[in-house]
């Protein structure tokens, strides 16, 4: 069940409805469970035992460890809850990529070895659900947080419909608290739900899905050296067609926990309006980047233990977390790439900071005062951000590189494979992106909303909803879905 369908507009209205009858409270987080549990049965109903095994586990393994005084004994514990978690993400997402690496190893070596291929289903959010008790568990070893008190709490914690597939990644004290007293949305929130998901349902299925992603695959499934224009107006295609389908979701998930009067948090913040790549990471899909730095670069050594610690914190974090996306090699290459454009920046603001150099022009101060000399940075970082999505979208680095042959001029190319609607479709939406970006990166789209008059709101949200309509057989799956 996707956002985009009729399917899920008459169970969201269900859910409403039921959670705003005159139930007592309990009734109403048990009515949301087992929505939760339809919604995602949707997909694949077995795999709710997976989902439900992994929240059983966690929660009395993190009991446990925050009751746990032996050092030893509270080890082992940590250590059954990353091999329940990591052992169930691993076994389903990356089996068969682990499998077919050892055959060609095994092969390079002199092994002829030839196993028959394995037909493993990938369970759909099982990435996002997994870092989200995961994280509990770790917190309940440090003692960063009290357990959760009441199985259905921490349920309807790992469950919540809104963010169980694709995010945001909430964390225990993000949401567990909200469990805790009743909650209906007030009218407030039900406007800014509403207004939200319509935002979100316009980014993924009128721009996503109906401007940008027919280009986007026609270049990236090409099979031929393309001409130099052809070829940047596919990867500015999928730029903007994968940041509108995973920041419309988000936007989704958003608006609809709040009409049911509950919070989720941001997950992006104008992304490319980015001035350098730590503030692109402080942007972009902002619950997993805040997830890998305080689960994974912090523990590292993250910039504690030196210059060559803090290099080997940032690429090994920026591997590992193109490695979640998905099991291919080029999704690690894309990980890299960042971690060389992070090393590269690193670099130059320790050597600013050596030579008594002002802060770079990514200071938020120095932005106010030069604004061009900031757009520029940012414009030179969306198109360092475009070479790495050709990895990110490619699924052999053969494709990769043709791609970039073509980008840069290095083969000779073939025929024109766009048309001119299609190019003019691209050099419209991805400035107007940019721009957009740019002059909102320090405000809210709510805060703008408000300060609409009544009718001017009331005809922008009309063509939001005209254009649903148009545009609603064009819509697919969320690109998240798959990782």
């Amino acid at each position: 069940m996707v956002f985009n369908s009729y399917t899920f507009i008459a169970f969201f209205i269900l859910m409403l409805f039921l959670h705003n009858l005159p139930l007592s409270w309990t009734a109403k987080k048990i009515n949301l469970l087992l929505g939760s549990y339809i919604f995602y049965a949707a997909w694949n109903p077995p795999f709710i035992l997976l989902l439900w095994m992994s929240t059983v586990i966690d929660f009395y393994v993190g009991r446990a460890l925050y009751t746990q005084n032996n050092p030893h004994k509270k080890r082992l514990l940590l250590v059954i809850s990353l091999i329940g978690n990591l052992g169930m993400l691993c076994f389903f997402k990356y089996g068969t990529f682990l499998l077919d690496n050892f055959v060609v190893v095994t092969n390079v070596i002199g092994f002829d070895f030839h196993p028959a291929k394995p037909n493993i289903i990938l369970p759909a959010g099982i990435s996002f659900y997994t870092f989200t008790t995961l994280c509990y568990t770790i917190d309940m070893y440090k003692k960063r947080s009290e357990p959760v008190k009441s199985m259905l709490d921490f349920s309807l914690f790992v469950t919540f419909f809104p963010h169980l597939v694709a995010g945001p990644i909430v964390r225990p004290p993000q949401l567990v608290p909200q469990f805790e007293s009743p909650r209906t949305a007030s009218r407030k929130q039900m406007f800014d739900g509403l207004l939200l998901l319509s935002l979100g349902l316009f980014m993924k299925v009128v721009l996503a899905d109906s401007m940008l992603s027919s280009t986007a695959d026609s270049v990236f499934d090409s099979r031929d050296i393309l001409p130099t224009l052809d070829a940047w107006i596919g990867v500015f295609a999928f730029s903007g067609q994968i940041f509108l389908d995973f920041a419309g979701y988000s936007t989704c998930a958003i608006g609809v926990a709040l009409c049911l009067g509950f919070v989720l948090p941001q997950n992006f913040n104008y992304p490319y309006a980015s001035i350098g790549f730590s503030d692109f990471w402080k942007r972009w899909h902002i619950t997993l980047s805040s997830w890998l730095r305080d689960y994974l670069y912090i523990p590292l050594g993250g910039n504690r233990h030196g210059k060559i610690r803090t290099y080997f914190a940032l690429m090994a974090t920026m591997l590992l977390g193109g490695l979640w996306h998905g099991a291919n090699w080029t999704f690690v290459a894309w990980g890299g790439l960042h971690g060389l454009y992070l090393w590269v920046e690193r670099y130059l603001k320790d050597r600013r900071m050596a030579l008594h150099i002002h802060k770079e022009p990514s200071d938020a101060a120095e932005v106010l005062r030069h604004p061009w000399i900031g757009f520029f940075y940012a414009l030179l970082t969306f198109m360092l951000i475009n070479i790495t999505w050709v990895f990110f979208r490619s699924d052999t680095f053969g494709k990769s590189w043709q791609l970039l042959q073509s980008m840069f001029c290095i083969a000779d190319a073939g025929k024109a494979l766009l048309t001119t609607s299609a190019i003019l479709k691209v050099i419209i939406i991805i400035p107007l992106i940019v721009i957009f970006h740019w002059f909102m990166r320090n405000t809210k789209v709510l805060d703008v909303a408000y300060k609409l008059t009544w009718f001017w709101l009331g005809m922008v949200w009309s063509v939001l909803i005209l254009m649903l309509n148009w545009a609603q057989e064009s819509g697919g799956s969320f690109i998240y879905f798959q990782f």
